[in-house]
């Protein structure tokens, strides 16, 4: 290899090498730095929180609740006289897998059937309910997982969201199907002969994917339990809904060249495929969830791989600075702190942030204060009245958080050590320079 080539291998090497983790400590705001830092949190994020067995999961709770959904989708188009517009789309979806199509919809008749009579009418809606509202609730979990997110909605706001959705979504469903219908004869009667007619089906078929851009952005946006910037979520959501139609222009064209496949399962070929089809959409979907949370947060993900290796001082030496702007905050009667501030107003990573937090909280420093609203966050006060808090009481409490004394046959070989030197902890106000490490075994 000459030269150039050596030299040109040293800079793909030093590239690959910022991108990953040098980018992490480069304070530029330059878009080129920015897009770099999403890539690569994005990257992580779903690798680190395995999105691919998440998916998986949320695949099989999608098919548990398709007869489910199928059921209210067509109880509700019966009620606004669209069933067989429904029913004509589904097969124009899925030309090939018509017969498939026509045994789920007898199951969703049966399934109807049932729901609506004798005593199985409250045991079918009860399980109706229970299966879409379990899919919310994976769903809601999986967003707020790659979040970070702990708090959930409370019961009462999980069951009228979702509820709100199941009845809203078929509507709009059936809405937009007739509006694209009405629109497309409209277009036909006006420009009937014009050159533009080409222009206005183009338009028209194009409907799908901006509704699949308002489907996304207002998942990305709605569902995770916390505030999220609609900017981020608008991105993710035009991203990921032109991908999803994309994904499925591909499956539906796709359709009619499985006959060979057809003839191997017959009227179960559907059914692998609509698995490889709900996987491969769920695996978009959470891929934009991961992206409008890389978006939002890659500023505070700075000195990302520093803050991993931290020294135990300098991080009791943070936890003991915040404990004292609590105190401050407290004793002023200030807004109490949040970890959101303590990253964007003081400049403190994310991770590390929050691990301060959690650990002020396990030492018995700190209390969370959680308010009616959880998407306003977890605001930190401190446990105890601020004049009684010493830094030496603060840095001893923080020594001591984790599980101790535990190891037993180890506790009992060190057993002479470990009792000096807990002696010497409850006498640090003497000097005790002069206590070598020999003379505590």
């Amino acid at each position: 290899m000459g030269k150039s080539g050596a030299s040109l291998w040293q800079r793909l090497v030093k590239n690959i090498s910022y991108c990953i983790n040098g980018v992490w400590d480069d304070s530029r705001t330059l878009l080129k730095v920015r897009a770099i830092k999403i890539v690569n949190l994005s990257v992580r994020s779903f690798l680190n929180r395995d999105l691919q067995i998440r998916a998986g999961s949320l695949t099989y709770n999608t098919v548990l609740a398709v007869v489910p959904a199928l059921a209210m989708l067509f109880a509700i188009a019966r009620g606004f006289g669209f069933q067989n517009l429904l029913q004509n789309e589904l097969f124009r979806y899925f030309p090939s897998q018509q017969r498939a199509l026509e045994t789920a919809l007898t199951y969703v008749d049966n399934y109807l059937a049932q729901a609506s009579q004798g005593v199985f009418i409250g045991i079918g809606l009860v399980l109706l309910l229970w299966t879409l509202l379990t899919l919310m609730s994976n769903v809601e979990d999986t967003f707020n997982h790659v979040w970070g997110i702990t708090a959930k909605r409370s019961l009462r706001h999980k069951f009228t969201d979702y509820t709100a959705i199941m009845l809203l979504l078929p509507l709009l469903m059936l809405c937009s199907a007739g509006i694209s219908i009405f629109m497309s004869d409209a277009v036909q009667h006006v420009f009937e002969g014009d050159l533009l007619t080409p222009v206005a089906h183009r338009l028209l078929s194009f409907t799908p994917t901006v509704i699949a851009w308002i489907v996304f952005t207002a998942a990305y946006y709605l569902v995770p339990n916390t505030r999220v910037n609609f900017k981020a979520a608008l991105f993710a959501g035009v991203l990921c809904g032109t991908t999803f139609q994309m994904v499925q222009w591909f499956f539906v064209s796709g359709q009619v060249y499985v006959s060979k496949y057809n003839a191997i399962y017959g009227s179960f070929a559907f059914l692998p495929l609509l698995l490889v089809w709900l996987q491969l959409s769920w695996l978009i979907t959470l891929s934009g969830v991961v992206l409008t949370y890389a978006w939002q947060n890659f500023d505070r993900f700075s000195y990302n791989d520093k803050v991993s290796d931290i020294s135990q001082a300098y991080a009791n030496d943070l936890a003991v600075a915040v404990l004292a702007l609590a105190a401050k905050r407290f004793k002023t009667r200030q807004k109490p702190l949040t970890a959101d501030e303590l990253i964007t107003a003081y400049d403190l990573p994310a991770p590390l942030a929050n691990d301060v937090l959690a650990r002020l909280q396990r030492a018995g420093m700190l209390t969370a204060i959680n308010t009616d609203d959880a998407k306003q966050g977890v605001s930190y006060q401190p446990a105890f009245d601020p004049d009684d808090l010493t830094v030496n009481t603060a840095l001893n409490a923080l020594t001591t958080v984790g599980c101790a004394n535990f190891i037993v046959k180890a506790d009992t070989h060190f057993g002479d050590a470990l009792k000096a030197i807990a002696t010497l902890r409850q006498h640090q106000q003497q000097a005790v320079d002069d206590v070598t490490l020999l003379s505590i075994v």
